[in-house]
């Protein structure tokens, strides 16, 4: 026999979970050595990353087993002497076995992407399955790899076949059978109570913890928690202190109610009826600009352009996926752990720049060159005073170039021209934010664009989101209105967040530009700052007086007080002065300081100032949806 086994049917059961767990491993090999320049003392640290696996891959597959092994239980001995049943059998096995192929594969592509097993992401692509596959289709081989993961389970199960024949002709009793299956639910039950993240979570190097997990295992646990209870999963400080500190944070006195950070926002001077145009440009990282570091010259246009507006070098995404930047953007909130508020239920209630300028009496629309319904854009921004205007409402005969994910660039963004001429015929003042796709996977535009072929690389996309930004501006300057209009542009998020601690940092960094020739002056402002600021700001550039209920500030002002909020699923951080506090679920709260030689992770008590600060926004803002969301 294969397997050194009593003589038993669940052998069949036991062989599906040796493959696994040998291929599982064999895929933890790979990302431990293609990540072996992100790691310390990898060599040391191999035993009990690979141990740690073991242990996360033994227990899916006892999961896995349990509807197997109810089955094996209550399937006759007879049944098993049928040819019938011996087929169908194989089938099924030689599916199970392709099913594991294509799971590993998939594991291969989301690392390439996320240098992450699977997470919420991946929950999230299960739910808009169009773009996803579209995306997959239009970035990979498909067929061939399908074809050969097709062929290489077929070689293993003709390997295999001898064995699951010797197992299917063993008879046993059903007493035996309910032992077994008793015991493999019991161990289900007890690795269910006693294995949570925390085994994987005990290592500080990021890489180090996302090797030592298993895919399959971390997809479920992320299904499962989409959402998580903030008061029972994060440390918890005395609401009075943190609520006065949520207040001074937004320079409020201490008046009102428990974390009420709602207050007059005036100005000295008329407001002005500029039009505004928010871009935010998908995984436009701040490295991706020669400004910041980069070799190759991808972003010609912007490279330039960025010196005639008002260039934020050190501006932060709160998050990691375009749902967390279009709810900073839009409602100024710091992250809430799980989904983003874009997506969750009863966020109808919480204020939003758009309904600012709708109440001034702006034409206010949501510009989308995907599918609005994606990540719940339409029905979020509908609810929040915004027209939609998205791949669906444009018409076939405008649409030169789309892919999985939408439109190109240049298609949404001669929308936005086709719609300010309008507003401007009507003489009604504009606020149009735009989200762009096309410096996504699979990295396709139309041809003849720029000098990289489409579809070939990312630093192709970059160039290409380069030209529709220079065409988007070309088109403008042909018109009366771009004199009076104000552009904003600003990334959702960086290209990749993976890093060697759970909130690097430097892989949050992204570019915020403002750009109105005739109205503001060109110049940098290096003033550390986030997403969550971007809406006071622009306000205040046009001195707009309205009830603010924004967490974040006008960055420009005298008396704004540095800092940045920056969170992963779980991971809340707060960073200021080159020390960043992170709370993690489970009430763990650590301090991450910014060194030359290596990040410095360690304890830090609860009552340190900058933890309280920390409490206070996000403590602070879980309650202030609690209160208001309608769910």
């Amino acid at each position: 026999m294969l397997l050194p086994l009593h003589h038993s049917r669940y052998q069949i059961i036991l062989l599906f979970a040796f493959i696994n767990i040998a291929f599982f491993t064999i895929l933890r090999a790979v990302f431990y050595f293609s990540s072996w320049s992100e790691m310390e003392n990898a060599i040391l640290h191999f035993p009990v990353i690979f141990a740690t696996g073991l242990i996360y891959d033994v227990v899916f597959n006892i999961y896995f087993a349990i509807l197997f092994a109810v089955l094996l239980l209550f399937i006759p001995n007879k049944t098993y002497t049928s040819s019938a049943y011996r087929y169908l059998t194989y089938f099924f096995f030689f599916l199970f076995v392709y099913g594991l192929y294509f799971v590993l594969v998939a594991e291969w592509l989301f690392w390439n992407e996320f240098s992450a097993r699977f997470n919420f992401i991946s929950v999230d692509y299960l739910v808009y399955s169009r773009e996803v596959t579209s995306n997959i289709y239009e970035s990979y081989p498909v067929f061939w790899i399908l074809a050969l993961a097709f062929v290489a389970a077929a070689v293993l199960f003709k390997f295999l076949q001898p064995h699951l024949k010797s197992i299917l002709n063993v008879e046993e009793s059903f007493k035996k059978r309910l032992v077994t299956t008793v015991s493999i639910v019991a161990l289900a039950l007890l690795s269910n109570f006693t294995l949570g993240q925390t085994l994987r979570d005990q290592r500080a190097n990021n890489y180090e913890k996302e090797i030592a997990s298993n895919g399959p295992y971390q997809f479920i646990s992320a299904f499962r928690n989409n959402t998580i209870d903030y008061k029972a999963f994060y440390a918890q400080g005395d609401n009075e202190l943190l609520s006065k500190l949520a207040k001074q944070a937004v320079h409020k006195e201490n008046d009102g109610g428990l974390y009420d950070i709602s207050r007059a926002v005036t100005t000295e001077n008329e407001e002005k009826k500029y039009n505004v145009i928010l871009i935010s440009v998908e995984s436009l990282s701040a490295e991706f600009l020669t400004r910041f570091g980069k070799k190759e010259d991808v972003t010609p246009f912007m490279d330039e352009w960025f010196k005639q507006g008002l260039l934020f070098t050190n501006l932060y995404a709160t998050g990691t996926r375009t749902a967390r930047g279009l709810e900073a953007i839009t409602l100024s909130v710091p992250p809430t752990p799980g989904r983003s508020i874009v997506k969750r239920p009863g966020n109808d209630n919480l204020q939003s720049i758009g309904e600012v300028f709708k109440s001034q009496g702006y034409d206010t629309a949501f510009m989308y060159g995907g599918r609005g319904y994606f990540d719940n854009m339409n029905t979020f921004f509908s609810n929040h005073g915004y027209r939609i205007v998205d791949q669906a409402s444009i018409d076939k005969k405008e649409i030169i170039f789309e892919n999985a994910w939408g439109v190109s660039d240049e298609v949404l963004y001669d929308q936005v021209i086709k719609n300010a001429i309008m507003a401007s015929e009507k003489h009604v003042p504009f606020f149009y934010h735009v989200m762009t796709t096309s410096n996504h996977r699979p990295y396709t535009y139309p041809d003849g664009r720029i000098d990289i072929a489409s579809g070939s690389s990312r630093n192709g996309a970059i160039k290409y989101t380069d030209y529709a930004l220079k065409h988007l501006i070309d088109e403008a300057k042909k018109y009366d209105w771009f004199d009076n209009t104000v552009f904003v542009v600003v990334a959702d998020h960086t290209a990749s967040s993976a890093g060697k601690v759970e909130l690097p940092v430097e892989k949050y960094h992204i570019p915020l530009f403002i750009y109105a020739p005739k109205i503001i002056q060109a110049g940098e402002i290096d003033k550390l700052a986030s997403q969550i600021d971007i809406a006071p700001t622009v306000l205040a550039l046009l001195d707009v007086a309205y009830q603010s209920e924004f967490w974040g500030n006008d960055i420009l002002a005298e008396n704004f007080e540095p800092r940045a909020l920056i969170a992963n699923y779980q991971k809340l951080g707060l960073y200021e002065k080159e020390k960043m506090v992170v709370l993690s679920p489970g009430k763990k709260i650590v301090e991450i300081k910014k060194r030359e030689s290596g990040d410095l992770v360690k304890q830090v008590d609860v009552n340190d100032p900058l933890v309280l600060r920390t409490m206070a926004y996000y403590q602070g803002a879980e309650y202030n949806f609690k209160q208001t969301h309608t769910e």
